[in-house]
């Protein structure tokens, strides 16, 4: 959120040098009446300085601009797309005129790709076609396939479904299996259906929330020997009705081809290298469209508080700025940058903020679930809840509702919390559906989905949210100038400052008094 004095200039002006001084910033503050609260640790919401900085003007001709670039090349910013290569350049240049040295982190991966529409089909005992999108889905990294078999249930009325050698036991050869989404991986129970001689495997919804109801948008992880697809709860329901008789056709037209792409790293020159803070955007899109929110605004609100904050006096933890590759074809670009980490260079990450989707339509001010207190949340590293508690405070002084949000694998916050680092973020919702509670808090339509755009070619400027970007790009910079000055409550490390002692603190140096 901007500020400006009552002339219509803007207020943060003062400087020392090039670079701005936190203290005369903090008196120009004071001079128009926003007088900060007193000193406590981590930093009152009112003397933060990083959230009038980072202002949603900036931020929106940042988006502007990567819609532009996806405009010109080919409608979207993928992976191993020109539009990846042209916004991977901008965002390269921006960083650079602000002051940073920029590196490009190469990596190579196993690229699954469709080279047509899959097919799922009942052929007996009646013919009925399923619909690719609305029942069914391919399962990332299938294997290739076109199979029409009988098709056998296993224990496909349990959870646990297919997750043992021994659910197949008498499983015909050459059959595809029907299994419900449960306990264990997906890539678990279509390994089991290989290695019992199954031909193919469809995964059924289990319907235990509305929000579990539709066809899996699921993946194997690693490339399956069968062909496989996740199926709505519907499909599963009428397969298991069909009886003994049930044939099917199942075809998965893919491959798996090494790619290559890049993540772009920037962090700054001051700060304690042994005490970093790891903070991340994902740079690419889907192939669908412009991916303005998704995540146009994650990139856009970081590179902004990536220029504005190398305008301070050098902050006491060095703080690294991470704009990840390949996220939307599962998290490669964060997972492989955190797995080729040294053990020293993992020590040294102090916490990871991921910001995945600021804008959405139909917002929700979202803070990850640090505490573990949601159903659907894996356990986070200590730490992760004074990350959480940061953000709410934050949210709290500004007189703004926020909320828990699963941590439930999605982003690339994944790769650090299994290196063991606590880490913490915001988002703002996308194929959830807002409740009237919420509704009531932000405003916005209950019933409808957080983002309708989401993953779609109207994932446009059009239908960016600036109330949503304007909130969480403003938490988003607190909490980047809270842990920039200090970690303490999530690693126990206190800033420098408050363990030096100062030269006055003795009596004597060496055999000489000094007092």
């Amino acid at each position: 959120m901007s500020v400006r004095t009552p002339t219509g200039h803007p207020l943060l002006t003062a400087r020392l040098g090039s670079r701005l001084s936190v203290v005369a910033v903090t008196a120009a503050l004071l001079t128009f009446g926003l007088s900060p609260a007193s000193s406590a640790s981590p930093l009152p919401a009112d003397e933060a300085v990083l959230p009038h900085l980072v202002t949603t003007g900036a931020i929106r001709t940042h988006l502007q601009n990567l819609d532009t670039i996806a405009a010109y090349n080919g409608g979207n910013r993928a992976t191993g797309t020109p539009g990846y290569d042209v916004a991977a350049k901008y965002v390269t240049d921006q960083l650079r005129r602000a002051g940073y040295q920029v590196a490009k982190d190469h990596y190579s991966f196993d690229e699954w790709v469709e080279h047509s529409d899959a097919v799922l089909a009942q052929t007996a005992p009646e013919s009925r076609d399923f619909t690719l999108d609305e029942d069914f889905l391919s399962m990332a990294y299938s294997g290739a396939g076109d199979v029409t078999a009988p098709a056998v249930p296993v224990d496909a009325d349990s959870a646990d479904s297919g997750c043992e050698a021994a659910d197949f036991a008498g499983f015909p050869a050459g059959a595809i299996a029907i299994l419900q989404r449960g306990t264990c991986t997906f890539e678990e129970k279509v390994a089991n259906a290989a290695e019992a001689g199954a031909a193919g495997a469809v995964i059924f919804n289990h319907g235990a929330t509305p929000n579990d109801t539709g066809p899996i948008s699921g993946t194997l992880s690693t490339p399956a020997a069968i062909p496989a697809v996740g199926a709505s709860t519907a499909v599963g329901e009428a397969l298991l009705a069909a009886g003994d008789g049930l044939e099917l056709r199942l075809k998965v037209d893919s491959a798996i081809r090494t790619s290559h792409s890049y993540n772009v790293i920037a962090e700054t020159r001051g700060g304690n290298r042994d005490n970093v803070v790891v903070v991340g955007a994902h740079l690419d899109g889907v192939p669908d469209g412009p991916g303005i929110n998704d995540n146009g605004s994650g990139v856009a609100t970081l590179l902004e508080i990536a220029k504005q904050l190398n305008r301070l006096d050098a902050p006491e933890n060095k703080v690294r700025f991470a704009f990840w590759g390949s996220e939307e074809v599962g998290l490669v670009g964060s997972t492989s940058y955190v797995e080729r980490l040294t053990d020293r260079e993992r020590e040294r990450i102090a916490l990871y903020l991921n910001f995945d989707m600021l804008g959405s339509h139909n917002y929700a001010r979202l803070v990850y679930d640090g505490r573990n207190e949601l159903p659907g949340s894996v356990a986070a590293p200590a730490g992760s809840a004074a990350i959480q508690k940061v953000f709410e405070d934050y949210f709290t002084a500004r007189g703004l509702v926020s909320e828990p949000t699963e941590f439930s694998g999605r982003s690339d916050y994944r790769a650090f919390m299994l290196a063991g680092i606590p880490s913490g973020g915001l988002f703002s919702g996308a194929d959830g559906t807002k409740t009237e509670e919420q509704a009531a808090h932000y405003g916005g339509t209950a019933g409808a989905q957080y983002d309708p755009f989401y993953h779609t070619a109207d994932d446009s400027l059009a239908h960016v949210n600036w109330d949503s970007i304007d909130e969480l790009s403003d938490g988003a910079a607190y909490a980047v100038e809270v842990f920039a000055a200090s970690t303490l409550p999530v690693n126990g490390v206190a800033p420098f400052s408050a363990r030096a002692l100062s030269p006055d603190s003795f009596d004597r140096a060496g055999d000489l008094w000094t007092r």
